[in-house]
């Protein structure tokens, strides 16, 4: 099964979505039969690499209204946030350009740690309120997941990749994608938002029914208590 993820490093909303399809996958025994691909997509294209507004002042400069009253909106994302295990730091995060993060993934994917990198830059901002639109950070996030600083240097300091998260872009077009986080299972159903991790189980379990896949058995009691194996029992 494989589901492909539209979001933005710098969506709220898109960090809630992830948790809650991880859930959906845990509570469906589906997690080992789903490939999850994240594709890319810009909330703004235009946004600086690094900026010395906070996330409060932003929202208050573009809806017209008080920081306070911007305060109120990050709040409650941050409320829907705790519920899935993450602890917003609206109060220091900082606009950013998420060009060069996705193409870090990119190449993340290609190195076979695309979920890890993917996971680690949605951290980065939200909950360690990091300049993910800097070098610097991007390369110390490479490091910790395995990856070459130099590869990821060259990357950084080249248009490789740009052409990959373009392409993700213009296909999100393509197939009517208006915001993020979009989750498309299969090329057969489609789930816009941070939905409840039962819409998730539902359109997992949907799938798998069609497509004859089998969900892996869950195992109660301890695991490997009073077992035998090829190599011998616990006697």
């Amino acid at each position: 099964m494989k589901i492909e993820v539209w979001s933005d490093y710098v969506c709220p909303f898109c960090y809630i979505g992830k948790r809650r399809l991880e859930e959906a996958l845990a509570e469906t025994g589906l997690g080992e039969q789903a490939e999850v691909v994240f594709k890319a997509f810009e909330l703004d294209p235009n946004s600086p690499a690094v900026s010395d507004m906070n996330m409060e002042e932003v929202l208050a400069k573009k809806y017209g209204t008080t920081v306070a009253e911007a305060k109120k909106m990050t709040d409650n994302v941050a409320v829907q946030a705790q519920s899935v295990g993450l602890n917003y730091d609206f109060a220091n995060m900082t606009p950013a350009n998420t060009f060069n993060a996705h193409r870090l993934a990119k190449l993340a994917e290609q190195e076979g740690v695309g979920g890890q990198v993917s996971e680690r830059l949605l951290q980065a901002y939200f909950v360690d309120a990091e300049k993910i639109g800097t070098e610097d950070v991007l390369l110390r996030i490479a490091e910790e997941s395995g990856i070459s600083q130099d590869r990821a240097k060259e990357v950084l300091a080249s248009d490789e990749f740009a052409t990959e998260v373009k392409g993700d872009i213009a296909e999100a077009g393509q197939i009517g994608v208006q915001g993020v986080p979009f989750f498309v299972i299969n090329r057969k159903y489609a789930i816009s938002g941070a939905q409840p991790a039962e819409a998730f189980a539902d359109a997992l379990r949907k799938v798998a029914e069609e497509e004859g896949i089998q969900p892996a058995l869950k195992v109660l009691g301890a695991e490997g208590e009073g077992l035998c194996t090829d190599d011998g029992c616990d006697i």
